[in-house]
């Protein structure tokens, strides 16, 4: 699925911005994830060729360069009839689905490639993105004031938990809170020797079967189909093994696990971004609820995190209570974008609104 980027075929710009769209996933896609903020330096050619291992598509990027550097990459496959137009950014819905920029790009990067986005595409989707999104927030303020139309359709509430500022304020974690987690991890090794593991980097993509099992274990195999677990093949488990196969991902990719006399008990699953842990998935097995392992579990890998340098956890959205339990916050709103190149796209973009914000 990718091809080596070259620079030929190039449309140029002011400010020597310069831009081209590709087939496939050009590897100027990890120079660009190495050059952004640290909360989207995961955004990497394999997460996105992994997306489309596990969803179907076939991918074309937008690479953006000035002086052969390359500064912003929009890897996009197309949604419906080829012939409308649309295409929508790649990538998982887990933690966002945004595109790599370099730190500190101005607007003539952007502009180079809405100029050439309008030559390529009818409509584009971006998200779920969280407001103020480091790459996609500029971008569409930018595509707004060069005549794109832009709409949107808020998707959920995010929640985060500001370890550092809550530890130095003497409120997380409580006192009390650790007392009743001792309580129950005394009664929880009645059942067998506890023993707490931090995987990351080379324990993957094999410890993913452990955390698998686990949710087959859970709720979600006995209430729903299945499809949304995330590490079971039968959900998106292709996507994070897929993932996990370049080494600076699989780095980033972090959990910790409970066992309970050798068997998997609990297990909670981040990316590391920098200063910032992203929540994306925890579960137990229900025949360990009455001692609460999930809970148990998350206060250690918190703490474990605090001490490697984490100050901050992303939590998502849903299932608010045990997230203000722990001490998140409300954050940002996550919306869906829509972007409707100038001209006639753009003068439609009422009656798409329609149908854009009812689905």
């Amino acid at each position: 699925m990718s091809k080596h980027w070259s620079p030929g075929a190039l449309h140029r710009f002011s400010g020597s911005a310069q831009a081209c769209v590709v087939e496939g996933l050009p590897q100027a896609i990890d120079d660009v994830a190495e050059a952004a903020p640290a909360s989207h330096g995961f955004l990497r050619r394999a997460w996105f060729d992994a997306a489309l291992q596990a969803y179907g598509g076939r991918a074309r990027t937008l690479i953006v360069t000035r002086h052969d550097r390359p500064l912003l990459a929009l890897p996009m496959h197309d949604i419906g009839p080829r012939f409308l137009g649309l295409s929508a950014i790649s990538g998982c819905f887990w933690p966002f689905r945004s595109f790599p920029a370099a730190a500190g790009i101005d607007d003539t990067a952007r502009d180079a490639a809405l100029d050439q986005l309008a030559r390529s595409v009818t409509a584009l989707r971006i998200g779920p993105v969280y407001d103020g999104d480091a790459s996609a927030a500029p971008f569409i303020a930018a595509a707004r004031s060069r005549g794109w139309a832009v709409l949107s359709r808020t998707v959920a509430t995010s929640f985060l938990l500001d370890m550092a500022a809550a530890r130095v304020a003497g409120t997380w974690p409580r006192n009390s809170t650790l007392r009743k987690n001792r309580f129950h991890e005394k009664h929880l090794a009645e059942h067998g020797a506890l023993q707490w593991s931090f995987l990351s980097g080379a324990d993957w993509p094999a410890a993913f079967d452990d955390l698998a099992n686990i949710e087959w274990a859970s709720w979600i195999a006995t209430r729903t189909d299945g499809r949304d677990a995330k590490f079971t093949r039968a959900g998106h488990g292709a996507f994070w093994r897929a993932a996990a196969a370049d080494p600076v991902i699989a780095d980033m990719f972090r959990a910790a696990v409970l066992t309970v006399d050798g068997r998997p008990a609990a297990f909670s699953f981040d990316i590391d971004a920098g200063e910032l842990k992203y929540a994306i998935a925890n579960s137990y097995d229900p025949a360990f609820a009455k001692h609460s392992p999930g809970k148990l579990l998350y206060y250690r890998n918190l703490v474990h995190a605090l001490e490697r340098g984490i100050t901050r956890v992303d939590w998502g959205a849903g299932d608010s209570g045990y997230k203000r339990t722990i001490g998140a916050e409300a954050g940002p709103a996550i919306r869906d974008w829509l972007l409707l190149r100038p001209g006639m796209p753009a003068a439609l973009a009422p009656v798409v609104s329609l149908a854009w914000r009812d689905r």
